[in-house]
């Protein structure tokens, strides 16, 4: 099992595949397991790189800590040396969207192109209370409640109710995890971390491509907010997909999955017309 040891803690990962890397970051929620059914498809030209951050898969819980992104930025930096790489693609949505902005920031020299899924410049009020919500439903220990919070509200209202057979199943399999006290504390320290997150006044410095692709459906992460990226990343594109929500990859998986081959493996970014 592929571990990389960040100052004596384990954080898990994998590497599959060859080509350009494509290194792809989890929602608050997910886990390098989330994105099983798209390898095939990423690794079919690509290498990918997936990662647990900590608190998340079979990376280490930091109990009884209080830390920001900041560290799940520099997992990503040590995480790259150790692979001996000079530079990535990476590919993020929610919470990995907002480190992957960080991480874009802070070590332009790594990032090759950057795609954002569902992200957010800053943690809104909206988001925040939100975010109060969830951690106080957690303290119930109510693995039904904290689904009936969570997860109707990420899909698009058309998507949940035409995939309803989808949506029992994913009940079926999420409810034991919610209802398990390590996993709703390991969310409550994830959500913490991302409350001061704010890169807006520091978006301009991102020098990559940047592909920002929103859902205009997605009611955790407005659209509002995310056009914000596309007016502060200088080298960027923006995209809307019509009637789906904020857990895009799963919606549209096809698409999710052309939109982040095309754009990383299309040899110009700029062409002469």
């Amino acid at each position: 099992m592929p571990i990389l040891n960040f100052k004596g803690r384990n954080i898990y990962y994998q590497v599959q595949g060859e080509g350009k890397p494509i290194l792809l970051l989890n929602g608050i929620m997910m886990s390098t397991k989330s994105w099983e059914p798209f390898v095939s498809t990423f690794t079919a030209q690509n290498q990918l790189i997936r990662v647990d951050f900590f608190d998340q898969g079979q990376s280490d819980r930091l109990t009884n800590s209080v830390y920001t992104q900041q560290i799940q930025v520099d997992v990503l930096f040590e995480l790259i040396k150790e692979l001996k790489l000079h530079k990535v693609n990476v590919v993020g949505i929610s919470y990995g969207g907002e480190v992957a902005v960080e991480f874009s920031i802070q070590h332009p020299s790594m990032v090759d192109r950057l795609i954002l899924f569902n992200t957010t410049p800053y943690t809104s009020p909206w988001l925040l209370e939100i975010g109060y919500s969830w951690k106080n439903i957690a303290k119930t220990r109510n693995g039904e409640s904290y689904y009936q919070a969570t997860i109707p509200v990420i899909y698009s209202p058309r998507f949940f109710t035409a995939r309803q057979d989808w949506m029992k199943k994913r009940e079926a399999y999420l409810i034991p995890i919610f209802s398990n006290p390590e996993f709703l504390d390991a969310m409550d320290r994830l959500i913490n971390s991302a409350e001061s997150y704010d890169a807006r006044e520091r978006l301009s410095s991102i020098s990559a491509p940047t592909l920002i692709v929103s859902g205009d459906e997605d009611f955790l992460t407005p659209l509002s907010d995310q056009k914000e990226l596309k007016q502060m990343i200088k080298d960027s594109y923006h995209i809307i997909i019509p009637g789906v929500g904020h857990a895009s990859m799963y919606e549209v998986p096809h698409l999710f999955t052309t939109l982040v081959l095309g754009f990383i493996n299309t040899n110009e970014i700029h062409y002469q017309v």
